[in-house]
């Protein structure tokens, strides 16, 4: 697990992926600013927080859905999102914090549109057949990406109402990346202990280069019992 910002780094290992380890790691059931995540279901159990999708993750699955899957409605949100980021950073360059309430509505209105016209492209095809003992009805990935469209709509544009609210979790997504490298380089820790050591090490150098301290220096101290704390962020990447 791994939280961040602009600012500070903090990883985390747990058994389980879900509620009950963001619950032990404590960061999130105590953060009240806005979270930005790859939708994974468990992070909505917060609520006392504000969300924001990754929308680099919705532009993977809409280039899929559209390339493999010859769905129109999915080029089409690709096209609209990009178009919207590129009207953001116009925007932000203009020393603005957020679009105008026309344009907003604009685009709302054709994020609706898209999504209508996808809505009625799968009522067109064929039921797909029940699974599993309880007979649960089966959803083509683009339905599925089409409810999740539709159902957090604030939380995918939130970009184009707060310029403070990345496009991308893209600053979690390279925090963890030596993380995974280390994973596939040397594979697991003997000991779980042993785990727990190594991301605290880590996610004290991975703040200290955020905040642009010598970091030979800040070892040091930490050797002698003199820890450096660092500034703090609101928003964070998970």
């Amino acid at each position: 697990h791994s939280a961040s910002t602009d600012l500070l780094t903090h990883y985390a290992i747990h058994s389980k992926r879900g509620i009950s380890a963001m619950d032990a790691i404590g960061i999130l059931p105590a953060f009240h600013g806005r979270a930005i995540h790859d939708h994974w279901f468990s992070y909505f159990d917060y609520t006392d927080m504000s969300h924001g999708l990754c929308n680099a993750h919705h532009l993977r699955e809409l280039i899929f859905i559209a390339e493999e899957g010859k769905e129109k409605w999915a080029g089409e949100m690709k096209a609209l999102l990009l178009e919207i980021r590129s009207a953001v950073e116009v925007s932000r360059a203009q020393g603005k914090t957020q679009l105008g309430r026309q344009r907003q509505n604009m685009f709302r209105n054709q994020y609706r549109q898209i999504l209508q016209h996808g809505q009625r492209y799968h009522r067109s095809l064929t039921t797909l057949p029940s699974t599993g003992s309880r007979g649960r009805q089966r959803q083509r990935p683009g339905k599925n990406l089409l409810d999740r469209l539709r159902g957090k709509e604030e939380e995918t544009l939130a970009f184009m109402m707060d310029f403070d609210v990345p496009f991308t979790n893209n600053r979690a997504e390279q925090d963890i990346r030596m993380i995974k490298l280390k994973q596939k380089i040397s594979g697991c820790f003997r000991s779980f202990q042993g785990a727990e050591i190594f991301c605290r090490i880590r996610s004290y150098i991975s703040t200290a280069r955020k905040q642009k301290w010598n970091i030979l220096e800040v070892l040091e101290g930490v050797a002698q019992g003199m820890p450096r704390m660092p500034s703090v962020a609101l928003k964070v990447s998970v």
